[in-house]
């Protein structure tokens, strides 16, 4: 949170480097914030309409957190929701939890203005507050919850019930840039969710060999981040995407084109973030090679992807307690 220009939150996106799903399955998966920020300013002009930039939506979900911590907040239950700003430099329906940055942004940025009102909402209660708003909407896991209100790198154990537990955490190197690949295509989560419990109902021996070889591949890549092996890193997520792929469908032809041509044009192998059926691809390359990699990956899929984008984006660190308001 930042007051330089009044009420301010702040945000990051985030990558799911190996483990979609595990957060709620059970087992581990490794995510990493990333320098996409979702921002959310409360305007001090009582009529002042909201406002959106970038392809943060404002309408519903503004209401809806407003009327959710009317519920749980004497001091703000009955009171008008004050107007607010949005902006967002993150892919929408990417699987990078640009969904999950805008909510946990206005819980923030509201939370920061009515303090007077309700006193002071320590950072625990945002994050389940965040999680349980998001679960009645579509019955996942708090993986998205936890990575962008604590930011940095973080190796979480998922549990079948409940925000997941924070195992370790590290600094993501910072010799090191997220290529991300924007599909253009939009993912699906709540079908997605929606398939996994039916599977999980069904005892699916598929879903459970996913769940082990996933476990395995974030036991790697957490290792590869705590050691700074960036082979080591890109093989454990190469691994974690053919799982997906291969073992839950989650990926598309497209997304395998995409990832074909980075392979075979560049030499940057990418995996899958998020619930798949859509969305972004990520990688990561030496800092120092990011920029050309993305322009030379630009070059590479515009022909046959002309409206997929590639973003080269820092690691957020850690978030301290002056930015979580």
């Amino acid at each position: 949170m930042t007051a330089d220009r009044g009420i301010r939150a702040v945000v990051p996106c985030r990558a799911c480097l190996s483990g979609e799903d595990l957060d709620w399955l059970g087992g581990r998966s490794v995510s990493v914030a990333l320098d996409l920020p979702t921002t959310v300013e409360v305007r001090p002009e009582p009529s002042a309409p909201d406002a959106a930039g970038g392809t943060a939506p404002v309408g519903g979900w503004a209401d809806e957190v407003w009327a959710y911590l009317g519920d749980r907040l004497p001091g703000l239950a009955g009171s008008v929701r004050p107007p607010v700003r949005v902006s967002s430099e993150a892919p929408a329906a990417s699987g990078l939890s640009s969904s999950t940055a805008l909510i946990v942004a206005l819980f923030e940025a509201y939370l920061a203005a009515a303090v007077g009102r309700v006193g002071e909402v320590d950072v625990d209660t945002v994050t389940r507050w965040a999680y349980e708003f998001e679960f009645a909407v579509f019955n996942g896991g708090g993986m998205d919850q936890v990575a962008v209100v604590q930011g940095g790198a973080l190796l979480l154990s998922g549990r079948t019930t409940g925000l997941p537990v924070i195992q370790e955490r590290a600094d993501f190197p910072d010799d090191w840039t997220v290529l991300v690949v924007d599909s253009a295509t939009a993912k699906s989560t709540g079908d997605h969710i929606r398939t996994v419990r039916a599977q999980v109902a069904a005892g699916d021996p598929l879903l459970a060999e996913y769940t082990a070889t996933a476990d395995a591949t974030s036991e790697e890549a957490w290792k590869a981040v705590v050691g700074r092996d960036l082979d080591v890193l890109r093989g454990a997520m190469g691994r974690a995407h053919e799982a997906m792929r291969d073992l839950q469908r989650m990926s598309t032809p497209l997304l395998e084109d995409l990832r074909d041509l980075a392979l075979a044009r560049v030499g940057l192998p990418l995996k899958l973030s998020g619930a798949g059926g859509g969305g972004a691809l990520v990688g990561v390359c030496p800092a120092a090679e990011g920029e050309r990699t993305a322009a030379r990956l630009r070059t590479a899929l515009h022909g046959r992807h002309p409206d997929a984008r590639v973003l080269a984006v820092r690691a957020a660190g850690a978030r301290t307690r002056n930015d979580l308001g």
